[in-house]
């Protein structure tokens, strides 16, 4: 993988000692390389700052994606999300089938509870780091690598303060409220032992803390500077403050979650608050500081031809290159090389062209894909059909050929940027992709069950049979872009005033990049309809975001993940086509590969079961 975050010094320059403690998601040796003291670390230069680089580490790779669970390298605070949701199966570490048969608490992958050690590198950084001036003096040749003086210093804190709020507001993503760490601890103290704050105080913890660092962070940074992309900005504090309050409003957090209002620590507080509608005002108040700050600053990602809006190339490009619509990204990667190792594009390419071919969207996610109308494939008047097949080629090229099913013509762009379907043709070879046996999907191991490959943020100009073609592409992993924060406002100003025209507008700016209709013109009786606009604006997100991570998290906060058929439902029977098929005709059939069991525990992950056993304070999430 390849590591930009400030190049090899996350790697090489400090190594931290996690050893074993009765608290040791809280440990961080006080002893780096070389045996050096905290008073000697922050006394030199080059050793705070190395110091604070560590505090990054936390900071997760959107593109690692694809594991194996037994010796998977992908971490929590990664993008594994999609396997474990509706729109993903992978082969290989797949989530095959829920728990208590996949796991259970103390057997849980994907922890983020070591973000625990980042949270605690921050409070030591900040505990201990000073200004130090340049040695003589700039009259006797000191130079700013001598010395920390007071703007770096000041940058450094807030970096460090962002980052530990950060932290905190992934634990919550995943578990729910968590003992807040605000200040340095010793985590070889005998009486050391924290309870889990509420849900308020943990959000307003992260909000204040945005607050407060937001006018010491650089307002931007410079799309060309890759070595720099993880430092947080204004920007990305308003953004995070805006996504904590989104959560917090959300039914799971928002009194929705009947199990969890009964959570209580064991010194007797209640760790979930009743439901308070007030919230959503908040949230949309977050939202709208954010999109005021991003005037200028941040765009939706538009490429033309010929001085008109080209979609296709739009959404493609958007993931090839930082740009403008980044509102944050990571310079570290897992996109790999076609030709060996585990990365996406290698997990992700068909095994005709030279890849494992084990990424399979669902048959569910296909489904929920736009026709190029602007309506989703159930709407009256969409053109949709599931009979026959196409007896024109679309333009432009990449989308649909004549001679291909019919399920898969007339779609919306981001459609054909996402799938590799049945019929497609794969650029560079322009071969056409079959997932009938014989045509490489007749492999034990590796193979999509589904009947289909990802494609979306693949490089289409690598190949591993064209010999001249690259073998890998870099590109940063993004952690928020706007449409996301578009889609967040139109949903969070649906709650609190649905005739706020507002609503409309930002989900239409998502859906012209995209290149299919505003709602007045695909569904106008949807708008101003509370009930209409939210389910509207849920199914803009899951195409517009698919992949990226926030799916999982998404159908939680909205207590949907539980039901029986349709949107949002995490259980019961998963489709795709018939890949056990040896002709087209037995292939192109909607076939149960899974049933999938889903249970309200699921709602929030479990916290590590080690934790808890170590802890008279620390209770576990409802069910687990």
């Amino acid at each position: 993988m390849k590591s930009k975050i400030y190049k090899a010094l996350l790697l090489c320059c400090i190594i931290i000692s996690m050893g074993s403690c009765s608290k040791n998601y809280l440990n961080v040796s006080d002893e780096l390389a070389g045996q050096l003291t905290l008073d000697q670390i922050f006394s030199t230069p080059a050793n705070a700052r190395a110091f604070h680089r560590n505090i990054f580490a936390g900071i997760g790779t959107s593109s690692a994606m694809v594991f194996q669970l037994s010796t998977t390298a992908v971490r929590g605070v990664d993008n594994p999300w999609p396997a474990f949701t509706d729109e993903n199966r992978n082969q290989q570490g797949a989530f095959r089938v829920e728990p208590p048969a996949g796991f259970n608490a103390s057997s849980a992958p994907f922890s983020r509870w070591d973000l625990y050690l980042y949270i605690r590198q921050a409070n030591v950084f900040m505990a201990n780091a000073k200004i130090i001036p340049r040695v003589g003096g700039t009259s006797s040749g000191g130079t700013v690598a001598d010395a920390i003086e007071e703007p770096e210093y000041k940058k450094l804190m807030a970096q460090a303060r962002f980052l530990r709020a950060y932290y905190h507001y992934l634990l919550f993503e995943l578990y729910g409220p968590v003992p807040i760490m605000d200040k340095t601890v010793n985590p070889n103290d005998a009486d050391l032992d924290f309870e889990r704050n509420s849900v308020d105080e943990v959000v307003n913890f992260v909000t204040k803390e945005m607050d407060a660092v937001a006018p010491d962070l650089d307002e931007y940074i410079p799309l060309t500077d890759i070595n720099n992309l993880a430092l947080p900005t204004k920007g990305v504090a308003l953004a995070v403050k805006a996504k904590i309050l989104v959560l917090a409003a959300s039914p799971l957090y928002n009194g929705g979650f009947a199990e969890a209002m009964a959570l209580t620590n064991k010194s007797g507080k209640k760790l979930f608050p009743a439901k308070d509608d007030n919230k959503w005002q908040k949230a949309v108040s977050a939202l709208q500081d954010f999109i005021n700050f991003s005037v200028g600053k941040y765009d939706l990602y538009r490429e033309f031809t010929a001085g008109v809006l080209d979609p296709d190339k739009s959404i493609y490009q958007l993931f090839q290159a930082m740009n403008s619509e980044v509102i944050w990204a990571s310079g570290n990667e897992a996109y790999g090389s076609i030709s060996s190792g585990d990365g996406m594009v290698r997990r992700a390419t068909p095994r005709s062209q030279g890849g494992y071919g084990n990424v399979g969207p669902t048959q569910e996610l296909v489904d929920a894909f736009f026709m190029k109308n602007g309506k989703s494939i159930n709407d009256p008047g969409s053109g949709y059909s599931e009979v026959g097949f196409s007896t024109v080629t679309e333009v432009p090229a990449g989308r649909s050929e004549a001679g291909t099913f019919n399920m898969y013509v007339n779609r919306e762009p981001r459609f054909y940027a996402s799938i590799v379907y049945h019929g497609k043709r794969w650029p560079v070879t322009n071969a056409l992709i079959k997932f009938t046996k014989g045509n490489g999907n007749d492999i034990a191991s590796n193979y999509s069950i589904t009947g289909y490959n990802m494609y979306k943020r693949l490089n289409r100009t690598v190949s591993q049979s064209v010999t001249t073609a690259p073998k890998t592409f870099y590109r940063p992993s993004f952690i928020f872009r706007l449409a996301e924060f578009y889609l967040l406002y139109a949903e969070a100003l649906n709650e609190v005033n649905p005739a706020d025209p507002k609503i409309a507008q930002y989900v239409d700016l998502v859906r012209e990049r995209a290149g299919i209709p505003k709602w007045s013109v695909s569904n106008p009786a949807i708008i101003g309809n509370q009930t209409l606009q939210r389910e509207a604006i849920r199914k803009e997100s899951r195409v517009e975001l698919c992949f990226e991570g926030q799916r999982y998290f998404d159908v939680r906060r909205w207590m949907i993940a539980e039901n029986a058929s349709g949107q949002g439902a995490q259980g019961g029977p998963f489709y795709g086509m018939n890949v056990g098929a040896e002709t087209d005709a037995d292939f192109l059939k909607r076939t149960q590969y899974e049933t999938r069991v889903f249970t309200r525990a699921y709602y929030l992950w479990p916290i590590p079961l080690a934790e808890i056993q170590k802890s008279t304070k620390l209770i576990q999430n409802p069910g687990w």
